[in-house]
């Protein structure tokens, strides 16, 4: 009889950082999807509310409810084995610590999360500090917050002057020290990431943050090339550039993806801010 995987945690992920070893995430929003990014060597699945826009076809995350997220979260659980299981905490769903203990106990009970995801801003800290108190693994989520795009102006890149770039360091040391056992960093500029990822001893994983980061994570239909309207700078097709193997597939495009964030070679410059 085979042995089971062995579990991914939040310190088997520190641990990678610890010796230098880059992981590799994605998002997943149902069973099957989850099985095969499972199989091939995703350590990590985030049920981003990015199901929003990829599964519903909305314009942002923000209708996205938390019922929804308890729902598609139960789905990936159900179809993983090995991976960590990330779920988002959608918008207004963490507004208070009581609301987001609430939340947060919704998506690991009923949805079999493994840690929870929350945009860091306003009294994020304080919430962080709360959830993990309680036991909860929680990932600070940096940069372009999804869930803040109207007051932001749009899907921008953050961090590139210097006031917002030394606020961002700050929060980042910030969300550590209240217990934040992961960081995602959005839309930030390169050396901003890089000193970030050195600055916290817990993983840091980028999206459109370049290389530097300890993870990097993608949209599943982004690198499928099966989203809706343009694909964001930041991400790349590894099914379309299997184009001409002898195996193509959507476990061999996320086995590409895997190989390539783990030898450095994706993230490269043209998906990368400065």
């Amino acid at each position: 009889m085979s042995e089971s995987p062995r579990q991914v945690t939040v310190t088997s992920l520190r641990k990678l950082k610890e010796q230098g070893e880059r992981f590799a995430c994605l998002t997943a929003y149902d069973a099957s999807f989850a099985a095969v990014l499972d199989d091939a060597g995703i350590d990590m699945i985030l049920v981003g509310d990015s199901l929003g826009m990829v599964i519903q076809g909305r314009s942002t995350t923000l209708p996205v409810t938390l019922d929804e997220m308890v729902y598609h979260t139960r789905a990936v659980s159900r179809g993983t084995r090995r991976a960590l299981v990330m779920a988002d905490l959608p918008f207004m769903s963490y507004a208070s610590v009581p609301q987001a203990l609430d939340s947060a106990a919704r998506l690991m009970k009923e949805g079999g999360a493994q840690a929870v995801k929350l945009e860091a801003g306003g009294d994020a800290v304080a919430i962080v500090e709360q959830l993990a108190r309680h036991g909860i693994p929680v990932c600070g989520h940096l940069g372009l917050a999804p869930q803040s795009v109207h007051k932001l102006g749009g899907y921008r890149v953050q961090g590139r002057e210097h006031a917002a770039a030394e606020a961002m360091l700050a929060d980042a040391r910030a969300m550590e020290q209240a217990g934040a056992d992961l960081l995602l960093l959005e839309s930030v500029p390169a050396g901003l990431a890089e000193r970030i990822s050195r600055a916290v001893s817990v993983p840091v994983i980028g999206i459109g943050a370049g290389p530097a980061c300890d993870a990097q994570i993608l949209v599943l239909y982004d690198l499928l090339g099966i989203s809706m309207g343009k694909r964001p700078r930041f991400s790349m097709d590894f099914l379309q550039a299997l184009s001409g193997s002898e195996a193509i597939s959507v476990r061999a495009a996320v086995a590409a993806f895997v190989q390539a964030v783990k030898d450095g070679s994706f993230p490269a410059a043209e998906h990368t801010f400065t």
